[in-house]
């Protein structure tokens, strides 16, 4: 059975409630947006970069774009290597500081129960129900343990940090 428990020993923060984690999301939302187009313009640029030197025809397109978009074969690894970086953006920050920028932001930080940063297997296993921030609805209906559906899949936890704590972590 895992302790549940808010904890209030003097090395840890109290955990985070619905607001800062709804504020943080906006920021992070935007920031993973930004990564998402840098992305999308990097594979486009790789994919032209392909046709230029004729490994494809435009697959009778009149616009790149729409070769891309109509071209399963394009399609497809386009958007998973876009997904892929935005994917590393999250697992990046969660497991080198804890905090992603909009976390720091709003003074949060992602913990292991015991306090430790996190792995990148419990990382990448928080990408899919953290998908658009839908699992952190469970910390409105539980108020007690303020845990989401990620924190509870993942054993982790995110705690509301001291201003003094959030200095100088990135």
């Amino acid at each position: 059975m895992t302790d549940t428990t808010p904890h209030t020993t003097a090395n840890s923060f109290p955990r985070a409630g619905f607001r800062r984690r709804f504020g943080s999301w906006i920021y992070d939302f935007l920031l993973s947006f930004a990564v998402y187009m840098v992305a999308g313009a990097v594979s486009f640029l790789l994919l032209y970069l392909g046709h230029y030197f004729g490994l494809y025809s435009m697959q009778g397109e009149q616009h790149f774009s729409d070769t891309i978009a109509n071209t399963a074969w394009l399609k497809w690894p386009n958007e998973l290597w876009k997904m892929a970086w935005v994917g590393f953006f999250f697992v990046y920050f969660w497991t080198k500081s804890g905090q992603t920028l909009g976390m720091r932001a709003w003074r949060l930080r992602l913990q292991n129960l015991d306090g430790s940063l996190i792995s990148k297997t419990t990382a990448i296993k928080r990408l899919v129900p953290t998908l658009l921030g839908l699992g952190n609805i469970l910390v409105i209906l539980d108020r007690k343990n303020k845990l989401s559906l990620q924190d509870r899949l993942t054993k982790t936890e995110v705690v509301r940090l001291s201003l003094e704590a959030n200095r100088g972590r990135l």
